[in-house]
């Protein structure tokens, strides 16, 4: 049975004093990654929802295109491994670049300056927020932390529909978060037709690559992008939030998606002068 923490005990210094704590601590275990019989790599995660986990990082890695390029996948029983068996032949990427996702995530894909095959279509998924759709997001997304709640040292990442948390993933890895919401996709045949991504993690050029690849157009979240990110949310059409908070958020690329109250009453303004 996988777990996500464990207990323990701290002792908790007050100035002087401190007294001893019964509390719990994340869980990070390596599990590896097996393809038709051969072991790919190791993440360092959270050991719940693997399989979701490892199917997502194959579908956002673009070694998969759907579950019906799979043949079969289990965990094995002392959990440090996923077997997935794929119904065709693959080799496994000769280069695996270190990232600058936390655990160390790992991506078969080149740097995000020079690579051309990372160019993508323009998302347009009809994903159109209110700055107060945004706050409620991100509140959604705080109240959802049942295993940060707790052990902390987890992070959490939601795909929505711009109303609801639809698929919520919790792991020591921001990355791992983005594979996992991935591979429910896969598993339960999610879509919608607007996809919202908010986390609480860092977004780095892996993130933005993964939240594009499940077809996110606006992602959102409580800290900061990194420059490359924000370099690839702008060529890709993604509307890139950062340092999100209940009443406070920063756009930093396709600002049209977010709908203020001035635009709003724009539109309202306009319509009614056409009415009349």
């Amino acid at each position: 049975m996988s777990i996500s923490s464990k207990p323990i005990q701290y002792y908790h210094f007050r100035g002087e004093q401190y007294e001893i704590v019964d509390s719990e601590v994340i869980v990070e275990k390596a599990v590896s990654l097996t393809v038709n019989g051969e072991v790919w790599l190791d993440f360092m995660c959270t050991p719940i929802d693997l399989e979701a986990m490892a199917l997502g990082f194959l579908y956002n890695e673009k070694i998969i295109n759907g579950i019906e390029d799979v043949e079969d996948y289990k965990v094995c029983q002392n959990g440090d491994n996923v077997d997935i068996w794929l119904n065709f032949h693959v080799e496994i990427p000769e280069n695996w670049r270190r990232t600058s996702g936390c655990t160390g995530g790992v991506t078969s894909v080149g740097n995000s300056n020079t690579d051309k095959s990372r160019a993508k279509p323009r998302l347009e998924n009809g994903a159109v927020l209110t700055p107060g759709q945004i706050y409620s997001l991100i509140d959604l997304l705080f109240q959802s932390q049942n295993v940060y709640r707790k052990s902390g040292g987890v992070h959490t990442s939601a795909l929505s529909d711009g109303e609801l948390l639809n698929i919520i993933a919790e792991d020591i890895g921001r990355h791992n978060t983005l594979d996992k919401i991935s591979g429910h996709c896969l598993l339960n045949g999610t879509r919608t037709a607007r996809r919202v991504m908010i986390t609480t993690g860092r977004i780095s050029s892996e993130m933005i690559q993964k939240s594009a690849r499940i077809g996110t157009s606006i992602v959102i979240s409580r800290t900061s992008p990194s420059s490359i990110s924000v370099k690839l949310a702008r060529n890709w059409g993604i509307t890139l939030v950062g340092y999100t908070r209940r009443n406070s958020f920063r756009v930093y690329s396709h600002p049209e998606r977010i709908l203020s109250q001035f635009v709003i009453e724009a539109k309202n303004k306009s319509a009614h002068k056409i009415n009349t």
